[in-house]
């Protein structure tokens, strides 16, 4: 059993996010010095004592908003604080990674291809990690690639609660859309929660990150069109899909996704296009500059420290779904909840729930 001395530390992908969910726990970020030599090889340094320490290192495998780096940073950052406190006999460390990076090939669709979400896995592992904590895995069976305990937590009941109350859809005025044949299950799962109907866009993948919509199947006629999804990436998907849509006699388009990448332009390209509404979480840190009326930003903080609690804990971290369950069903009823707190609103926010369970500590 870990001691009582969890400790959070950060790496430079998604600083916010991890300074929100050492608020939310009470606490502050560890004392850790990660940046870089003067040849650019990634610096680390733990500057406080671990020894029998819970350790959560708190890590998105994305492109910072600093653009001076890369998505191969972050996962080396994070490889080396894992490694760090290893060797600094920490009790137990748990990668917490918001956002799991390198998950597009998570098998192989044809020869001479790696399957990159295994070998990060495989990093992960040999650095060191005994448990991971992320949400929306790209594909369920990369929780299979690791033989470390793995918590795979889901936005979809913060999108669901965001759309119910602030946008109060839900019911036979609209439709959830899957994207692509592939995401049917994720689609039906998240209509359940609005209690409405489901339509497919089928289309082709001519090559990596181009697609084309070949048909649309369900009932639009009327309703307002909620594309649900895991990530956006380079938004060429969802525009094609929504016009489709729309010709099918929708009335308008919504789309939601765990993970907001935005990558080549993306975001101008969502904001040109008649989608009405674009909501994403903080997974991945997205630019003030790109937010506008059009693109919304939710928060994780509140999930991920409540399952880090429970984790240090040694409680059960399914439970969070039954208070997800209770939080929607109130959503439903008219009341809202923490839940569906976006990121601007964060700050001002206060979470009286969460215990404080952890040393205070500062970070350089």
């Amino acid at each position: 059993m870990a001691t009582a001395k969890p400790v959070l530390f950060a790496g430079n992908s998604n600083l916010a996010l991890a300074e929100e969910i050492a608020k939310k726990m009470g606490t502050r970020l560890g004392n850790a010095l990660v940046t870089t030599f003067a040849n650019e090889e990634c610096r680390v340094e733990i500057r406080e004592n671990v020894r029998g320490a819970d350790a959560f290192v708190i890590q998105s495998l994305c492109k910072p908003l600093d653009h001076g780096r890369s998505v191969n940073d972050a996962l080396m950052e994070m490889l080396l604080m894992i490694d760090a406190l290893r060797r600094a006999s920490a009790y137990r460390v748990t990668a917490v990674i918001p956002y799991y990076g390198y998950a597009k090939q998570d098998k192989k669709t044809k020869g001479r291809e790696p399957i990159s979400a295994k070998l990060v896995a495989n990093l992960l592992s040999t650095a060191g990690v005994q448990r991971i904590l992320t949400v929306d895995l790209h594909a369920a069976q990369i929780q299979g690639f690791f033989d470390e305990p793995v918590d795979n937590l889901t936005a979809s009941f913060i999108l669901a609660n965001y759309l119910i109350n602030n946008r109060k859809l839900r019911g036979p005025s609209c439709v959830v859309v899957s994207p692509d044949a592939g995401g049917v299950a994720r689609a039906e799962t998240f209509a359940k929660k609005l209690q409405t109907s489901v339509a497919i866009v089928f289309k082709r993948r001519p090559r990596p990150d181009v697609n084309e919509v070949s048909e649309v199947v369900g009932d639009l006629e009327g309703k307002t069109a909620i594309i649900i999804d895991d990530m956006i990436s380079t938004g060429g998907t969802l525009v094609k899909a929504s016009e489709a849509i729309l010709r099918r006699g929708a009335t308008s388009v919504i789309t939601c996704a765990t993970h907001g990448i935005f990558a080549a332009g993306a975001a101008q390209k969502l904001i040109d296009s008649p989608i009405s509404e674009v909501i994403v979480t903080d997974t991945i840190p997205v630019p003030m500059e790109i937010r506008n009326e059009k693109i919304k930003v939710l928060s994780v903080g509140k999930l991920l420290a409540d399952t880090i609690k429970r984790i240090s804990m040694n409680r059960s971290v399914s439970e969070i779904y039954d208070q997800q369950e209770m939080e929607l069903a109130r959503s439903q009823s008219g009341t809202g909840g923490p839940l569906f707190s976006s990121v601007d609103d964060a700050e001002s926010s206060q979470d009286s729930s969460v215990e404080s369970t952890l040393e205070p500590a500062t970070r350089e």
